[in-house]
């Protein structure tokens, strides 16, 4: 069974700095296109980065300029280096596959709060 597994968030200051990672058991982890989600409570699921599997990214224009994905294929890991973190950054953050190819079920999550 295919198993997301995030970590490394926290609590920060504004300004600060947190770096996330995703563990995924997916088989063939390199050959396909990865994504961090974020999630507020009452609100959807948004997209925050995609990263394909020949390293091509993009951001959702709220993080561009902060945010970093990046995937290390001989781990089967993704990450995220979030940078100049903002209150409105706080949310659940997730990883899973970009849509419409999502894994079920999601991981759990790892939460991140900005705050001071």
């Amino acid at each position: 069974q295919v198993q997301l597994v995030e970590s490394g968030g926290g609590l920060v200051q504004p300004g600060g700095s947190l770096r996330l990672s995703c563990a995924a058991s997916i088989n063939n982890f390199s050959r396909v296109s990865m994504a961090w989600y974020r999630q507020t409570p009452g609100k959807q699921r948004e997209l925050v980065a995609t990263i394909t599997s020949g390293g091509n990214t993009n951001y959702a224009d709220s993080v561009k300029g902060r945010f970093t994905i990046s995937r290390d294929n001989t781990k089967n890991t993704m990450y995220l280096q979030m940078n100049i973190l903002k209150p409105e950054d706080t949310a659940v953050y997730y990883c899973n596959r970009i849509f419409p190819y999502l894994v079920q079920p999601w991981g759990q999550g790892t939460q991140v709060t900005v705050s001071s």
